[in-house]
């Protein structure tokens, strides 16, 4: 990643965004050619000149002081992942060292709540949307990642470049831009991650919306929503998530899906867990013959 061209195309976008209505700024008369705010308009929100700002959006400003920073994020009324965004790419450039492509490894007191976890589905996403650990009941709702070449266990590739998802996943537009958004997010904080570069190169290739849904430049950390599934043996799942960061491991991801006690959804969990570990004893004992 370019941090310059990333820098300026974030600040653009999100000023193109913003109205001087919004903005609380009162009506000057002249003609807007481009939508959203001026550069000299983020500037005095910003509390700085408009000089200053100029050479900021273009790169040539330096490492600014969290101070700057903090106003930029007001003036542009950025949310907390959209300001950790701007500080990853207003930060110092580390030296480009590339770090390794081998997705990262989760430890085994983490396996072990996976497979507690056997009532809902449960799965560990890493840097990029690497998928690192499931458990019986992710595999079942979303796909069998266990069953993929290890490169490949990716949430982004699977819901953007997999047909399956497309017909599986309800709201699969929001579902998937949403990903691509957790996706940035990363590629700002660790712009020379190999992984990041060949997973955005693939998806560029090989996905039609990827490329349209990148450069929105939109960020998020998931924390909690809603997702819906078309199982094709169960039917309609409903689910309430969680995500949260496990103690030590700062890029990896707990994600739970969790389910209203008594409802339809939930005995349907129950049904699919029982399809799933009779149809896991059938292919053992299938094997056991061979």
């Amino acid at each position: 990643m370019d941090r310059r061209s990333e820098l300026a195309d974030f600040l653009r976008t999100r000023r193109a965004r913003m109205t001087p209505d919004a903005a609380g700024l009162p009506a000057d008369g002249r003609v807007r050619r481009v939508p959203g705010l001026r550069r000299d308009e983020v500037a005095r929100l910003a509390g700085v000149s408009t000089e200053y700002y100029t050479r900021l959006e273009q790169g040539r400003a330096g490492t600014p002081s969290p101070e700057v920073v903090s106003s930029l994020g007001r003036a542009l009324q950025l949310d907390l992942a959209e300001r950790e965004h701007l500080a990853d790419l207003l930060a110092r450039p580390a030296p480009a060292r590339r770090t390794s492509a081998s997705p990262r490894r989760v430890r085994p007191g983490l396996h072990q709540m996976l497979q507690t976890l056997d009532h809902v589905p449960a799965f560990v996403l890493g840097r990029c949307t690497d998928v690192l650990a499931t458990n019986r009941l992710a595999r079942a709702v979303l796909t069998d990642f266990d069953a993929l070449p290890a490169s490949q266990r990716n949430l982004a590739r699977y819901y953007l470049l997999d047909p399956d998802a497309r017909d599986q996943v309800c709201d699969w537009d929001r579902v998937a831009a949403e990903t691509v958004a957790v996706l940035r997010l990363d590629a700002g904080r660790y712009p020379h991650d190999r992984r990041i570069a060949e997973l955005v190169g693939e998806l560029t290739v090989r996905s039609p919306e990827f490329t349209t849904w990148w450069n929105d430049h939109r960020v998020l950390r998931r924390t909690h929503g809603a997702k819906s599934y078309r199982h094709p043996i169960v039917g309609d799942l409903h689910f309430s998530y969680e995500s949260l960061q496990p103690p030590g491991d700062p890029d990896q991801t707990l994600c739970v899906y969790n389910v209203e006690p008594g409802s339809a959804t939930a005995e349907s969990l129950r049904l699919l867990s029982s399809w799933s570990v009779s149809g896991a004893a059938a292919s053992g004992a299938a094997a056991d013959v061979k």
